[in-house]
């Protein structure tokens, strides 16, 4: 690997270890030629299936895209950035390991809301009003409803209360 300070060509690996789950390989590295140190990344480059849209359209999968549509539901709730990454990651993985040249766009989107729920409900319905394109009140409240009813009691305890009514979490 170049060395990003001089530009050598020759650089010697001084650590390897695993990261990101052990989606990566991490490894320092030394230049030979001007002993400065730096770290380098090494990850599988998988082919993403496309997105059959439901206009019948093919895009190619776009990870940006899918982080822009997760921060915006999330925007100004209490979710760490470290459990925002791990949900995209998984939802790649699941993307991947299906096996498939393409998946519905739907199906992604249902992925979405199932990482949204676990992270946090108001993301969740926010990303569900948009993603199922609500008319009224009354389609948030059945999908609040539904979500009360649906979540099993640890995820309810991890979240902040959806509505004043909810009892306080223990």
């Amino acid at each position: 690997m170049r060395c990003p300070f001089c530009g050598a060509d020759d650089t010697k690996v001084i650590d390897s270890r695993l990261a990101n789950e052990g989606a990566e390989v991490r490894r320092r590295r030394q230049c030979l030629t001007c002993d400065e140190r730096f770290t380098s990344y090494e990850s599988a480059e998988l082919a993403m299936p496309r997105l059959i849209k439901r206009d019948g359209s093919r895009v190619a999968f776009d990870e940006e895209k899918l982080r822009a549509g997760m921060m915006r539901a999330l925007e100004k709730r209490p979710v760490s950035s470290e459990r925002i990454e791990a949900a995209i990651r998984r939802i790649k993985q699941r993307l991947r390991s299906g096996g498939e040249r393409e998946v519905a766009s739907r199906t992604l989107g249902e992925w979405v809301m199932e990482a949204l729920r676990e992270l946090d409900h108001v993301a969740y319905v926010r990303f569900a009003s948009v993603y199922h394109s609500f008319q009224d009140v009354d389609a948030f409240r059945d999908e609040i409803e539904r979500l009360k009813h649906e979540l099993p009691e640890d995820v309810k305890k991890q979240q902040i209360p959806l509505l004043p009514s909810d009892p306080p979490k223990k």
